[in-house]
């Protein structure tokens, strides 16, 4: 910790993703309340809002993994701000939908490059005995925005309209790009290392690597199916929580705002101590927080099928418990991502994992309404925990060959050249 409290790349790098991170909340805030409240959208007019932004970076996430590799990162995320700064102004002049989805789409393909090029430029910004850290600070700064940009995006929208909004989150684009700029540039032997790529390799070869890269390392492929599953699962439930609110016959109206800022909260804390304790084994962390939200899912489902009272105290609370888990999670798994991956492959690797990720996220919510409408939402949120244990017990009594098997890995390539890192 105290090596990445004088690393002032690093902290430059946070402080833009805090500004921008904050700036997105406070859009997508404004976004839902324009198309739902005053355009009055129908529901699915309104879920088309989060696949215009999710859509891109499914499809194109591997692409944009290789072109963060083959071209200069920092760059890279100093055009994607600019360009999301000004389809922001275009944003607050919008008065059609089609307008609006065609703003979302291009945001969420320069969202796609944007993501694995900081990955990447983190890697090269942090030394690999300090990425643990790094990467549980990275998501204790999305965790903290997470709670404090709906809060703020609610007053702001409430006192002065979604367009002035928009603006702002405009200006929080530019900030970022300019601290981003500020950035030190790669060493002189890693850029030697992408001119010569870039003569003798194509794209298609450059996509292939980081696949079998990932194909070649246990630990990373399993844990990306793991992950990748556990969320497809987790979306059944997770995109019908107000929903489920509305099952309450007491419910309290901000409830669902209480239980998004309690998980939020959870997730900060769970960040926190992960940044400090880094001694860690991933995999055990990620059986342990999917087993962790399984059980929170499952009381959610019954404490409101016996309609328990005082939902405003325990409901946030099992937000809490859920995102501390879920912080068991991801922390890791993109810690461990980053220790294992070379620099070089840094943007390759997590493009795949992102788009894995981001197709889940997108399957989920569909499947979900669907098996809500059918069965209903109690029963959807009781399978959903059922397969969340399930899945972590079954990942328990595998995780020995998983690590067997990156131990093998480890073994075979020791005495092979080193990657270069700044």
């Amino acid at each position: 910790m105290e090596g990445l409290r004088n690393n002032k790349g690093f902290l430059t790098l946070m402080v833009a993703q805090a500004i921008s991170n904050i700036g997105d909340w406070l859009s997508i805030v404004a976004i839902i309340t324009l198309v739902g409240l005053k355009w009055n959208a129908s529901p699915i007019e309104v879920s088309f809002i989060i696949l215009c932004l999710a859509v891109p970076m499914a499809l194109l996430g591997p692409v944009a993994g290789t072109i963060a590799d083959r071209f200069s990162r920092k760059q890279l995320m100093v055009l994607s701000d600019i360009v999301r700064a000004g389809l922001f102004v275009l944003l607050a002049l919008a008065n059609t939908l089609w307008m609006v989805y065609i703003c979302l789409f291009i945001i969420g393909l320069f969202s796609a490059v944007f993501n694995p090029a900081k990955n990447g430029k983190l890697k090269e910004l942090v030394p690999n005995d300090e990425i643990k850290s790094a990467m549980s600070i990275t998501t204790m700064i999305d965790s903290a925005t997470k709670i404090f940009g709906p809060i703020l995006s609610g007053i702001l929208v409430s006192a002065a309209g979604t367009t002035p909004v928009f603006y702002i989150n405009s200006v929080s684009f530019i900030i970022s790009a300019i601290l981003i700029f500020m950035l030190p540039k790669v060493a002189q032997q890693n850029k030697e290392e992408k001119v010569k790529d870039k003569a003798t390799s194509s794209y298609k070869t450059e996509f292939m690597e980081g696949v079998t890269f990932i194909k070649s390392n246990t630990q990373i492929l399993v844990g990306m199916l793991f992950l990748g599953f556990s969320l497809l699962i987790l979306q059944l439930s997770d995109s019908q929580i107000i929903v489920l609110i509305r099952e309450l016959k007491h419910a309290s109206p901000g409830l669902f705002g209480y239980l998004v800022t309690g998980s939020g909260v959870g997730m900060f804390f769970s960040s926190l101590i992960l940044a400090k304790k880094t001694n860690y084994r991933a995999y055990n962390l990620m059986l342990i927080g999917v087993f962790g939200i399984g059980l929170g899912f499952g009381m959610m489902a019954l404490f409101t099928h016996f309609n328990l009272d005082l939902s405003i105290v325990w409901a946030p609370l099992l937000g809490l418990f859920a995102g501390f888990a879920a912080g068991l999670v991801f922390v890791p798994f993109q810690a461990s991502v980053q220790v294992d991956t070379p620099v070089e492959l840094t943007g390759r690797v997590f493009g795949v994992i992102g788009s894995v990720t981001t197709t889940a996220t997108i399957i989920g919510p569909l499947l979900g309404g669907w098996l809500s409408t059918v069965i209903g939402v109690i029963p959807t949120f009781i399978i959903t925990a059922s397969l969340l244990v399930f899945v972590s017990l079954i990942g328990f009594l595998t995780k020995n060959r998983v690590e067997r098997g990156k131990k093998d890995v480890s073994e075979s390539q020791q005495g092979a050249p080193t990657a270069t890192s700044n």
